[in-house]
């Protein structure tokens, strides 16, 4: 029987959010965390996610999270290629068409206004460095805006304005949840350990396995092999220093890592959980078992600082 943490009812508690983070690959850890969030009886109010927090975020209100679970934990190096539509012009790498299509089988036509708590999904507008919470329309529209990686994923235009990853701007939305009315807010962060000594496998994998990229894309059996050709030369080492790729997902992991110290500094979550996956790369899209239970761990680690929380909110 699974541990419960105690909550008060929902008809007299204060609003609880739960914020979750962008990471890319390392996203996977937030399907684990809110499945044990919900065994423990945690049941969020607010729901804000930065891209790939906003997708794990979206499928969970939508009661569509085992089918996405499903999805990820079937995907491997060979099945990865078939979603990389590769762009040689244009605005990005890839178009993004084969994901999108994916996601709609799924959502359907359901909308934001249509799920059963406050969903915000963090994107940036691309014209003004703007960040901007997107709360209502097509639900996989909205996940798409928001995971947009700059470079990879070309920007989404909505209502006029053209959208990119809301990670630039709020890798962790704990601002976002407050502001939609959240009293205490849960945050799960992919980056207390981006930059420590667990990140030392994947800084080896750039140096000394460069050719096949931080996730191994290039060396996939099958496949494409235009497709692994352009992966290789975009990820692999460029002489003595790492492919274009691999600058820029390590770019983009700074980016990232800088700029939730700097918000979390000014605006802490009451419970920050961070699973350990700084080992894993950017575009490791084929751990999601190992990741989802790093996820679930990380709850169970501050399973007492949440019971605490709330019961303050009693």
């Amino acid at each position: 029987m699974a541990e419960t943490v105690s909550q008060p009812s929902s008809r007299t508690r204060p609003a609880i959010g739960l914020a979750l983070g962008g990471g890319v690959a390392r996203g996977w850890a937030h399907i684990g965390a809110v499945q044990r969030l919900s065994e423990l009886g945690v049941r969020p109010d607010v729901v804000c996610g930065t891209s790939v927090g906003a997708l794990v975020g979206g499928f969970w209100l939508a009661g569509r999270l085992p089918e996405l679970e499903a999805w990820a934990r079937s995907l491997t190096r060979r099945r990865m290629l078939a979603y990389f539509d590769l762009l040689l012009n244009g605005s990005a790498l890839m178009g993004g068409k084969r994901l999108r299509r994916a996601m709609r089988e799924y959502l359907g036509d359901l909308a934001v206004e249509d799920l059963p708590a406050k969903f915000a999904a963090i994107t940036a507008e691309l014209t003004t460095g703007h960040e901007t919470w997107l709360t209502e329309g097509p639900l996989a529209d909205v996940i798409e805006a928001s995971y947009a990686l700059p470079g990879v994923f070309p920007p989404r235009i909505m209502d006029g304005r053209w959208l990119i990853d809301g990670a630039l701007v709020n890798p962790l939305p704990v601002s976002a949840c407050r502001a939609l009315g959240a009293r205490l807010v849960i945050a799960v962060g992919l980056h207390a350990d981006a930059f420590t000594r667990a990140s030392l496998h994947r800084r080896e994998k750039y140096e000394t396995n460069g050719e096949n990229g931080p996730a191994g894309l290039a060396d996939a059996p099958g496949g494409r092999v235009a497709s692994r050709a352009v992966l290789r030369r975009l990820f692999g080492a460029g002489g003595p220093a790492p492919g274009l790729g691999s600058v820029m997902l390590a770019s983009f992991n700074i980016v990232m890592d800088r700029i939730t110290r700097s918000r979390l500094a000014g605006d802490p979550p009451d419970v920050l959980l961070a699973p350990a996956v700084g080992h894993v790369g950017l575009l490791e899209f084929d751990r999601a078992g190992e990741l989802i239970a790093l996820g679930r761990r990380a709850v169970d680690e501050q399973a007492d600082a949440i019971s605490s929380a709330l019961e303050m909110l009693a």
